[in-house]
């Protein structure tokens, strides 16, 4: 029977190989200009469509012709909801040589974000990502290198920061923004982050120790599915649903939550260009393999501004921003009077570009792009960093390394599985 994808081990004789390092001509190469005409329909492909996945399918302003899965049940369960113009493959690099395809909705775990982003890019598609954006503090900036050399628009699938209520808190991010620019709070700034001010850090994500080696089931092909990752024995748990509890493949709830959370707090504070040079963890002896959880995190900026991940809940009292003027608390609370009929006399912050199939067209930066939300994705990773090596440390936000710490530089670009780099 037919089931509408096309086997890796077929794909790869026709392909000839199975190094990563692969050229593929973008659409404008081979004729025009590179930009999509407003009268022309956009397309796009979904890689990974186990869980996520299946929340994009469907979006407006563009075509599903194309859904890519290492397990061969999700892939054809997927293909059973779709009409008959899209078609599955099991390896993403036949998605990126469809000359047909304009963007490409990477729903993977974070282990293999950097690696499609930047194939993407350099195949002349536009890129929409999930977060956590990458891995690595390493990884980011190669895929912010890759999206601005080859001239791509990509957007972050975190959207607190221009729409939606922000979780617990309450209100959405734009009266908070608004609260911060008019400086009412005053400056230097202290931001909480915890079940108290609206946000839950998930140690549900915790990995497990000492899993015993178990038989890969036939639909899945684990070695792909791996990729760029070390090798380890397969065990159910390791993938799908809760991978996200290996240092491996994510950062357990730090890694699942964090942009979320924490990419609104870098527009808040007007930090989408820099990041924290202080950064220290009060957690448990973490395994080298499985995430564990934590106690406290501390983040400090150059100029004073703090953000404290609270991990156990300790301060039930906190306000989400202290400043020395004045206390912002969940659900919109303030102790500076009159704050809404304030606020209200005050313009509305820049306004953001927030239609990905707009930005595409108009080949303009998204709300939530590659540099943008390479900066709120270095404060989770930053985070790891600091809770894997028990330490606190320095780091340089210009040139994006740690201050004579070469043992956490190492953790900026981590080494990848042959044949896979970046």
């Amino acid at each position: 029977m037919n089931t509408g994808y096309t086997s890796r081990r077929a794909f790869l004789r026709t392909a000839g190989s199975i190094a990563a390092a692969f050229t593929i001509v973008p659409r404008h190469v081979l004729g025009g200009s590179g930009r999509t005409p407003p009268s022309e329909q956009l397309t796009k492909a979904v890689i990974g469509v186990g869980g996520m996945g299946q929340g994009h399918l469907t979006y407006p302003g563009a075509k599903l012709l194309a859904i890519c899965d290492v397990d061969r049940n999700h892939l054809t369960n997927t293909l059973a909801k779709c009409g008959p113009d899209v078609k599955g493959c099991r390896d993403f690099r036949e998605v990126l040589s469809r000359e047909d395809i304009d963007i490409v909705h990477i729903v993977t775990p974070p282990h293999w974000h950097a690696l499609m982003a930047i194939a993407a890019a350099q195949a002349g598609k536009d890129i929409w990502c999930e977060k956590p954006m990458t891995r690595t503090i390493g990884e980011g900036i190669q895929v912010v290198n890759a999206v601005r050399r080859h001239g791509r628009i990509f957007r972050l699938n975190t959207w607190f920061r221009f729409q939606s209520n922000f979780y617990g808190f309450g209100p959405t991010v734009k009266p908070i923004k608004k609260l911060v620019q008019s400086g009412m709070l005053g400056w230097p700034l202290k931001v909480t982050v915890n079940a108290a001010t609206g946000f839950d850090w998930k140690f549900v994500w915790s990995g497990k120790t000492n899993l015993p080696e178990m038989p890969v089931p036939d639909e899945l092909d684990y070695d792909f599915w791996l990729g760029p990752a070390p090798f380890k024995p397969y065990h159910p748990h390791r993938v799908h649903g809760t991978f996200r509890g290996y240092w491996d493949y994510d950062g357990g709830g730090l890694g699942d939550m964090g942009q979320h959370y924490l990419d609104p707090v870098q527009y808040l504070l007007d930090k989408d260009h820099t990041s924290p040079v202080y950064i220290e963890a009060d957690a448990p002896p973490q395994h080298p393999d499985a995430v564990g959880t934590w106690r406290r995190i501390w983040m400090k900026y150059d100029d004073g501004c703090e953000i404290i991940l609270d991990g156990e809940n300790k301060d039930i009292n906190a306000p989400y921003l202290e400043g020395p003027e004045g206390k912002l608390y969940r659900g919109f609370r303030s102790d500076i009077p009159n704050l809404e009929a304030k606020l209200a006399q005050l313009p509305d912050p820049e306004p953001q570009l927030t239609d990905f199939a707009q930005a595409v067209r108009q080949r303009k930066p998204f709300a939530l792009n590659e540099q943008n939300g390479h900066r709120s994705c270095t404060l989770v990773n930053l985070g790891k960093i600091a809770l894997r090596l028990q330490r606190p440390l320095r780091f340089d936000p210009d040139k994006q390394e740690f201050i004579n710490d070469p043992q956490a530089n190492r953790l900026i670009y981590q080494p990848m599985r042959s044949p896979w780099r970046l």
